[in-house]
């Protein structure tokens, strides 16, 4: 079944229909569990001076964490000491590595089209030759279930903003029935939104609040295959470590702030990068912050472990300490302990819009992303590196959202389908489930439990400017080394472009993820 970008390529869905006219007292603890190589020295604190198209394949290493934490009003952030040595075996972490496409003409688009939706590519040869007819007819019927799921979606969605919950319970049988009766895309689309919307309908357990405050095992494996299914993650962290490496170039003593370490799957290229320097390695600071896991377990110092391991087998002198927060903008300037002299990158990828809701204190004006802009602010970094979804989720508007979720997560699962994985595999079924998430949080969660608030480059550009940054230019330099890199990789329907400095990876023209990099002004 087509996705509901190429049923509007093809003239089945006007614009104004596409657009849906249809109408965290902080207790602060610490614990000694902090990594160096062994070819580390002690902490320094004395001063020294110091339009194209793409796809991408990594590996990750460690994991994610997860768990109900109902502490509202009393959050912790416990941070680990500069302590302990890692004597580690060297590392088996893999590189980065990435992979390259070249636009299809429109014709080759149409062609390709028509090859990947047909049901009859599934059909035996016999019944190919005996009707001729068939890859046709059964291609329009495709089209018509696809079309006739959208306008479903769009009527249901009016329905729940207007509260004519009785139509909206209706069309969520229907749209349901007829998603579970074809194949493809859209189905497979329509049936994420369809229970989204059932949950706006039925208030009992519309948002799994758990994921967002603690990490576990299932976030860490959707993480996980979802980062190998596309390349949106590994393109992230390619053009961010581009960014930092540049950044540091002249500087002896470097520290990179992580807002998010996940599974550390960032680092590994980093530091081979800078064990290659022809000025010779830095030494190495990291910290990285992440949620607190729900099994109680240190996911931060095994990062800290492997990563720690893998600096040592390339002679780059590291240490690692981490900070478990549950919410980002309980993390004060103070607890990263900055040394005089160390060149500083703040990384946040896919984090940022986590903070566009609610007040800091007393001021209403005040959201915490105003906050944590001004402590970054306040560490001087060399670099801000900025990765965010280019997308439009974050409007108070309901059926606006939805429209906006549809058109973005449609394209999406459109990349997803022409991913090398098998469609009945495990790790399509996870990667899917990751995007399923984000879905639900997007468009069935309100207040502080709607975390996905993705706002496009634009009104990046505004806040980071208001907040005092000024841009830095990822531009030609790092297009093309993205460009040569991506070259090794076979696949179709990438597009990497260059938009003032920024880079953004897209899907057939549809921008779906923005990087950027920020100095103080």
């Amino acid at each position: 079944m087509p996705s509901l970008h190429q049923l509007q390529q093809a003239g089945h869905i006007s614009a104004t229909q596409a657009r849906g006219s249809f109408s965290f007292h902080t207790q602060h603890q610490t614990q000694g569990q902090s990594f160096s190589s062994p070819a580390a020295s002690p902490a320094t604190t004395s001063s020294q001076n110091s339009n194209n198209k793409a796809t991408y394949h990594e590996a990750p290493s460690v994991r994610f964490q997860q768990q109900l934490h109902r502490k509202v009003n009393q959050e912790e952030v416990k941070i680990t000491e500069p302590e302990v040595t890692a004597d580690l075996s060297p590392s088996s972490s893999s590189p980065m590595s990435v992979s390259y496409q070249e636009h299809c003409s429109p014709q080759d688009k149409d062609s390709i089209y028509h090859m990947r939706y047909a049901p009859s590519k599934h059909a035996n040869s016999q019944t190919m030759q005996t009707c001729p007819y068939t890859e046709v007819v059964d291609y329009e019927n495709v089209q018509e279930s696809g079309i006739k799921l959208v306008h479903l979606l769009m009527a249901c969605a009016e329905a729940i903003q207007n509260n004519a919950l009785a139509a909206a319970v209706d069309m969520v049988r229907e749209i349901k029935r007829l998603a579970s009766s074809t194949r493809g895309t859209m189905s497979k689309v329509a049936n994420y939104f369809v229970e989204s919307l059932a949950r706006c309908i039925y208030p009992g357990n519309k948002c799994d609040w758990a994921y967002l405050c603690q990490a576990d095992a299932l976030s860490e494996l959707l993480y996980a295959n979802f980062y190998e299914a596309l390349p949106y993650l590994k393109f992230a962290h390619f053009t961010a470590n581009q960014a930092i490496l540049e950044a540091f170039q002249g500087h002896k003593f470097v520290h990179i702030i992580d807002f998010n370490l996940m599974q550390g799957s960032q680092w590994p290229a980093l530091i081979q990068a800078l064990a290659d320097r022809e000025e010779g390695p830095p030494y190495l600071r990291m910290t990285g912050i992440g949620l607190p896991h729900q099994d109680n377990k240190d996911v931060l110092q095994e990062v800290g472990k492997e990563l720690a391991e893998l600096a040592h087998s390339v002679n780059v002198k590291f240490s690692f300490r981490g900070m478990v927060a549950t919410k980002l903008e309980d993390v004060k300037p103070w607890y990263f302990e900055v040394n005089p002299g160390e060149a500083i990158a703040v990384n946040s990828i896919l984090q940022m819009h986590r903070l566009l809701y609610g007040c800091v204190g007393s001021d209403p004006s005040k959201a915490p992303i105003d906050e944590v802009l001004s402590f970054i602010k306040s560490l001087k970094p060399k670099v801000v590196t900025l990765v965010e979804q280019e997308a439009n989720h974050n409007g108070s508007i309901f059926l606006e959202r939805f429209v906006e979720a549809l058109h973005y997560y449609s394209t999406m699962f459109d990349s997803l389908e022409a991913s090398s994985l098998d469609p009945q595999s495990s790790e399509m079924a996870c990667a899917e489930a990751y995007l399923a998430r984000e879905i639900t949080n997007v468009l069935a969660c309100e207040g502080a439990e709607r975390v996905e608030r993705h706002e496009p480059l634009s009104q990046w550009r505004k806040r980071m400017s208001n907040a005092g940054f000024k841009p830095l230019h990822l531009g030609s330099n790092a297009f093309n080394k993205v460009s040569v890199l991506l070259k090794v990789f076979s696949g179709e329907g990438y597009t990497v472009e260059e938009n003032k400095g920024c880079l953004t990876l897209g899907w057939h023209n549809r921008p779906l993820i923005a990087s950027s990099a920020w100095q103080c002004g």
